[in-house]
């Protein structure tokens, strides 16, 4: 074992939320490490967020070279390579990968290869939190002697009982994104964001695709009237829906092909298919990283910290996926730099859920930030809704796609802006607007009177929130 080094704070897992923080402390002029068993990036990097959108931008322009006519670009023998768009797809993970190799050098943080347990008290400290770091080399192990501990191990796809992932019929996302060659067909379970992305990209890709969800609709956490757009744009392109489908994943066979049998309206249903893909969540990596050595609680598989991100242990903190809420990478972000303000006394805000955009990056797109309207009643709120169609937007009609829409909500007691909903083109680009919006707290008004540029696709935004008033200009 080697010599205990001490240090400010030790992150373990340098995934977005990990790799930021430590920046961050960085900044502040701390000593810092991190600990990760993978790639630094973690699953956003190399298992989710850019490999998933890389593949999503070449079904995009698969899809539009296929329809270029319509543009008056006419194009013959379209064809896929789906050997180069893996290429492509490893050949921006790994400029991205080197960035962030780049980042922890600039900053002189420390990168330890390996797992990292936190230690109980001991001979190196007299509390919880030394961290023992188990080498991927096999050497021997090192000891960190923290002041500061930041737990960012991030989470791993859900697997139903009984449907083990093979990486040949049977996936979930990770192994999904290796895929060598497109099945001829895929069901997916699960029409979350996750399974809603892959829906329409596999269809872009020629696969036969079809998507069953055990809740009453697709993007069960979306505004109902983003839902609705959804469905019936995806089913346009020939994606099957089920909804309010349970699958009993104990009885799918998987033996020349894929048969996934559900109940749907109480009766018994099937539908066959190449292969599979599991869409049905994910669950936070708090096992083997010592957490039994130290008083942190959990509940419900993810552990519990404050608005700041500090758990029962004052000078642990935990960030990410591991603390439930939203599985977001730029949540991840922002919770790492707030916790690491407030370990170091530089009094961040706290983390404030309402206040991170939420995004689907399928075609269309989806955004939103803040409550929807089912949820805004929910709470009490007398609201007032404004909607407005890309159809009526001049941008939207060059882009080529202007079905869809924006839809803002409003407090009708003080004209506080209690959320923004937008389906269509670069919604998870317009939705920016709207998070900054929400940041200051701005009113309906105010959003109403923002002046958008024309032609832009922002204009949508502008309009909605006019229209909440009957005051739009365009319809």
């Amino acid at each position: 074992m080697s010599e205990a080094e001490e240090l400010d704070l030790v992150v373990l897992g340098a995934g977005t939320g990990g790799y930021v923080a430590a920046v961050r402390a960085a900044q502040l002029g701390k000593k810092v490490a991190v600990i990760e068993e993978g790639k630094l990036g973690g699953t956003c990097l190399h298992k989710g967020c850019i490999p998933s959108k890389a593949l999503l931008r070449s079904a995009e322009v698969y899809a539009e070279a296929k329809d270029g006519e319509a543009f008056g670009v006419e194009t013959n023998g379209v064809t896929l390579n789906f050997d180069k768009v893996q290429a492509r797809k490893e050949s921006v993970i790994n400029k991205l990968h080197q960035g962030v190799q780049y980042l922890m050098k600039k900053g002189n943080i420390q990168v330890y290869e390996g797992r990292g347990r936190i230690l109980g008290p001991s001979i190196f400290s007299p509390s919880a939190g030394a961290i023992s770091v188990e080498r991927s080399d096999g050497e021997e192990n090192d000891i960190l002697i923290p002041k500061q501990v930041l737990i960012a191990t991030g989470s791993k796809p859900n697997v139903l009982p009984g449907l083990k992932p093979d990486g040949e019929r049977v996936f979930t996302s990770d192994e999904a994104l290796d895929m060598e060659a497109l099945p001829a067909s895929m069901v997916i379970i699960g029409g979350g964001v996750i399974g809603i992305e892959w829906a329409s990209m596999l269809v872009d890709f020629d696969v036969e695709v079809t998507v069953i969800e055990a809740a009453p609709r697709i993007l069960p956490f979306d505004d109902p009237d983003v839902s609705k757009e959804m469905k019936s744009r995806l089913e346009k392109r020939g994606v099957t829906f089920y909804e309010g489908a349970a699958v009993d994943a104990e009885k799918v066979t998987t033996a020349e092909s894929v048969t996934v049998p559900f109940t749907q309206n109480e009766q018994d249903m099937q539908v066959e298919a190449e292969a599979v893909l599991q869409s049905v969540g994910r669950r936070a990596n708090i096992k083997d990283i010592g957490l039994e050595n130290t008083d942190i609680e959990t509940d419900r598989g993810v552990i519990v910290v404050n608005e700041f991100g500090q758990t029962k242990e004052s000078h642990m903190y935990a960030i990410g996926d591991v603390v439930g809420g939203l599985q977001l990478a730029h949540a991840a972000s922002h919770e790492g730099i707030t916790a690491v303000e407030h370990m170091f006394n530089e009094n961040p805000d706290p983390n404030d859920e309402s206040l991170i955009p939420r995004c689907t990056y399928s075609r269309p797109e989806a955004a939103s930030i803040g409550l929807n309207e089912e949820e805004a009643e929910a709470h009490g709120y007398s609201v007032k809704t404004g909607k407005f169609s890309f159809q009526a937007v001049g941008k939207a009609l060059v882009h080529g796609d202007a079905e869809g829409f924006c839809k803002v909500i409003i407090n009708e007691a003080n004209d506080d802006l209690l959320g923004v909903h937008i389906v269509g083109a670069k919604a998870t680009e317009l939705i920016s607007e709207a998070a900054l919006a929400k940041l200051l707290d701005a009113s309906g008004l105010e959003l109403a009177s923002t002046i958008h540029p024309h032609p832009t696709l922002s204009e949508v935004i502008g309009e909605a929130a006019l229209a909440v008033d009957g005051r739009q200009i365009h319809s």
